[in-house]
């Protein structure tokens, strides 16, 4: 439901690298990982049907020392969109409805409904405003129940952010939108939809919505902040206002079975998964991230709800499937995924390195203080609050760095790191973000 900072995927080439060897390399890339509270979940990796590594990490229940496993649940945010929108294809091939179809059609007095399509609302396309860019209410009201008449008077009447199918923006509003609307041309509730078209016919047993009032052995606890000294338990996300765009909890073994659906075409027709797989604007396609790896296509999803970070990258042509279940606020999973396919096409890659922070006085902190460009637009915001030196990105959550050396800072909560730089005078006048290789200056304008 969340976006943090930047992501960044990479291709990876080469042979591939698979039994014995790989599942230990794996083990020992997680493991790192997890050492350094860095992840904290479970995690299957499969390639050709066989499991290389089915294994859980870290913490269920750190209170009561429950470990994680494969059995774990878990939210996975926006992942559900993915399903969401094999559902609304579904319902096409039935010929209940048609992606082109008018918002219109389904809600006459929706604000410029005729000009926004059921393929907009799928690809991001819409311009609609979405619900969770309102932060009061993701801080405040979240986890209260939500009708479908409060939950649409939050985004309806907000002007669009542009003229559909112009340009591409996240909005959560468009695929609770889409939830809706199969709640309309199915005539029961979208979650007895979800169970009826998916999760029964491929046995998902242990896949749900209800979250808040799921009271399973295997529930895995979120946490907004989880190491040795400090596990800080999140808020549960009331499924009423996640809902299509996000609600959903499942298992990695679940997930897997989705994978095979979709790779086997078992729900939909290859013709309807290629026209999800194909993308429109900013590489993403009707619920699905697309990109490639070694000339052959990628397509997953991330996904990020209070407590968890999640992620699905599925490559149909090697018969590859890696899930990243996190019930931890972090969000190393882009990282763990790339070298997670260095290692199975036998690529370089590194084990995380832990950083050490030390300590730095409040009179220096004050001097990063200000507004730095990273592009138009993107605004890298740096206060000095009581000690803590806090960065916030334009329409992102605010993160704490830590000074590793002189002017050098880290994130604990990412992989990423910030560089000051100064002037002849010995004044800040830019900074310099290092995440996914790459490196990203920003003046500083304010």
């Amino acid at each position: 439901m969340k976006k943090i900072l930047v992501v960044v995927l990479v291709s990876v080439m080469g042979q591939s690298l698979v039994g014995q060897d790989a599942a230990v390399k794996l083990d020992e890339l997680m493991s790192a990982y997890a050492k350094q509270y860095k992840f904290n979940g479970t995690v299957l990796v499969a390639k050709g049907g066989k499991f290389l590594l089915d294994k859980g990490y870290g913490w269920r229940n750190a209170a009561n020392k429950i470990a994680n496993d494969p059995n774990t649940i878990l939210q996975i945010g926006s992942i559900t969109k993915q399903f969401t929108a094999i559902m609304i294809l579904k319902l096409q091939e039935q010929k209940k409805l048609n992606v082109n179809d008018k918002l219109s059609k389904y809600f006459p007095a929706y604000p410029k409904g005729d000009s926004i399509t059921i393929k907009h609302l799928l690809t991001h396309t819409s311009g609609i405003y979405s619900y969770t860019n309102d932060g009061a209410f993701m801080e405040n009201e979240v986890t209260k129940p939500i009708s479908r008449k409060q939950m649409m008077a939050m985004f309806e009447n907000k002007p669009l952010d542009f003229s559909p199918g112009t340009k591409w923006e996240y909005s959560n509003s468009a695929y609770t939108l889409l939830g809706y609307i199969i709640e309309d041309v199915t005539h029961m509730t979208y979650y007895a939809a979800a169970r009826k078209m998916i999760f029964e016919p491929l046995k998902m047993i242990h896949t749900g919505f209800d979250f808040t009032h799921f009271a399973g052995n295997e529930k895995a606890i979120g946490y907004m902040r989880i190491n040795a000294e400090v596990q800080t338990p999140a808020p549960i996300v009331d499924s009423s206002v996640s809902f299509s765009a996000g609600a959903m909890y499942t298992t990695t073994g679940d997930l897997f079975k989705w994978y095979q659906s979709l790779k086997n075409n078992k729900i939909i027709s290859a013709a309807s998964f290629e026209m999800a797989a194909t993308p429109v604007l900013n590489r993403y396609g009707f619920g699905l991230g697309i990109d490639s790896v070694s000339g052959m296509r990628r397509v997953g999803h991330g996904g990020g709800i209070h407590g968890f970070t999640t992620n699905i990258s599925m490559l149909f042509a090697d018969d590859i499937c890696i899930i990243l279940l996190n019930n931890g606020s972090n969000s190393f999973l882009s990282a763990i995924t790339e070298s997670i396919y260095a290692i199975l096409y036998n690529k370089p890659y590194e084990i995380p390195k832990e950083r050490t922070a030390i300590a730095v006085d409040e009179e220096t902190l004050r001097q990063y203080e200000g507004e730095y460009e990273l592009s138009p637009g993107f605004i890298l915001t740096v206060r000095n609050k009581s000690g803590r030196l806090m960065v916030q990105a334009t329409g992102q959550p605010e993160f704490e760095v830590f000074a590793e050396k002189a002017d050098f800072f880290f994130l604990k909560v990412i992989d990423a790191q910030l560089q000051f730089k100064r002037d002849a005078q010995n004044k800040v006048e830019s900074v310099v973000l290092f995440q996914g290789g790459r490196e990203m200056p920003g003046k500083k304008i304010k």
